[in-house]
């Protein structure tokens, strides 16, 4: 089956995703105006994005706290002209519309990389995330390389940054710690045989 034709005018956020909506397949971001189709997915990808918000919710959990972890499919609205998917969201403090397609105030945002996607994940969406005043926290998982970068925005506005290889990530606000190993995923510490 092929996929829908996109439109070719520009949209704002209310029009794509009424769009969006109506579409039986397919994941779509809204970049300047334009509709983005979301390449296909390999397993890698799938799993570790599937990791990503296991520990994070585990790690509300233990903290008690009053946020929601999304997967993919709940959309940040960046301004009137993008939109952006990510991987993962945490939102907190904030109840839950069950038939929005929105997150109303995410906190922590989270990018699994690919190879097709790292340019756009550790340079534009950086600047897109941050432009959003509730986004405290922006990480940005690669597999492949073992690693975690977190971008951590403060009080004063200023984004500090930091390569995890291995221990914790701080996560405050909201208030938890989330081990690195637990953010890249038991795919990629021996726990599922890789087949090439």
């Amino acid at each position: 089956m092929n996929a829908p034709a996109l439109p070719k005018v520009r949209m704002n956020v209310d029009e794509f995703l009424a769009w969006s909506e109506a579409q039986s397949r397919g994941r779509y971001e809204l970049v300047d105006g334009e509709i983005v189709a979301m390449s296909p997915e390999r397993a890698r990808h799938n799993l570790v994005k599937l990791e990503v918000a296991l520990a994070l919710r585990a790690a509300i959990a233990a903290a008690e706290l009053p946020c929601t972890v999304f997967t993919d499919g709940i959309t940040v609205v960046i301004d009137d002209r993008n939109t952006r998917e990510p991987d993962a969201t945490v939102q907190c403090g904030v109840g839950v519309d069950l038939e929005s397609t929105i997150a109303a105030a995410p906190m922590i945002v989270v990018e699994v990389v690919s190879p097709s996607s790292e340019r756009v994940d550790t340079e534009t969406k950086l600047v897109d995330y941050f432009s959003v005043a509730s986004i405290r926290h922006y990480l940005i998982v690669l597999p492949e390389k073992r690693i975690v970068v977190h971008h951590q925005r403060n009080d004063g506005g200023d984004i500090a940054t930091r390569i995890a290889h291995d221990g914790d990530v701080v996560l405050n606000p909201p208030g938890i710690t989330v081990p690195v190993v637990a953010l890249l995923g038991p795919a990629f510490a021996g726990g599922i045989e890789a087949h090439s």
